[in-house]
């Protein structure tokens, strides 16, 4: 039986542990930022940090994982550099999952920016900003004298970081009509977005798109440095098979 070890937390990790569950030649585990909603019957998982470097190694070691698939979210930064560093001291054979970032199409009004501090400097006072990059982006906007509406899948536990914006409850999926519909109705000037890629967040884009807004597009963090990078679950499960 081959040990993976598969860093959960995209769409694209529930695809794989799917798959890798129908192998009975692979002992699974999945290890989650948070618990599970809805646990999926019959394979391990476990949730929270490993405890640093020294942790995962020592985990890594102990259960004698083989391989691990690094599935987490494009914008993670911490865990992606840890487990390929980790894995490559270990000998662990190691590959990261990162799905293809979007790309403009003609028209698009995208502007690229390395965080939400270069994005506030393209923001002018009195503009509405729809912000779908995450509550952690908020507070580089805070003087800059838009209205910005933050969008959350989840009910707030705070007030709003600030005076001039608002949280926004939503649960997708979202049409691009739907978005069209909501964009429009709040006379939005400018999208902040992460450059997450996939299909799920693509609406916005699409809307934006159809409605000549312009969109503040939030660069990636670096890929861990020297690891192997597969784009597609296809491409990952290939690999795990010639282990």
């Amino acid at each position: 039986m081959r040990k993976l070890l598969l860093l959960a937390g995209t769409g694209e990790a529930r695809d794989l542990m799917q798959a890798l569950h129908r192998d009975a030649t692979i002992a699974l585990t999945v290890s989650y930022p948070a618990p599970p909603r809805v646990p999926v019957e019959g394979i391990a998982w476990r949730a929270g940090g490993f405890g640093g470097s020294a942790g995962l190694r020592a985990y890594l070691d102990e259960q004698g994982v083989d391989a691990v698939i690094d599935a987490t979210h494009p914008f993670a930064r911490q865990i992606p550099q840890r487990a390929a560093r980790v894995c490559a001291e270990a000998g662990v054979a190691h590959v990261r999952l990162l799905r293809a970032p979007w790309q403009p199409h003609p028209g698009d009004r995208w502007s690229d920016v390395a965080d939400a501090q270069e994005a506030a400097r393209l923001i002018a006072p009195g503009e509405v900003v729809f912000v779908a990059s995450g509550r952690e982006t908020l507070e580089p906007l805070r003087h800059s004298g838009a209205r910005i509406i933050c969008r959350q899948l989840d009910p707030p536990t705070e007030a709003f970081p600030f005076e001039n914006g608002s949280y926004l409850l939503g649960t997708p999926p979202f049409s691009v009509e739907d978005e069209v519909q909501l964009l429009r109705r709040l006379r939005v000037d400018q999208l902040m977005i992460k450059n997450a890629g996939g299909t799920g967040s693509r609406a916005k884009l699409d809307a934006a798109h159809e409605l000549g807004l312009r969109v503040l597009m939030l660069r990636r963090p670096p890929a861990p440095q020297g690891a192997r990078l597969l784009s597609r679950v296809e491409e990952v499960l290939q690999w795990a098979a010639t282990l």
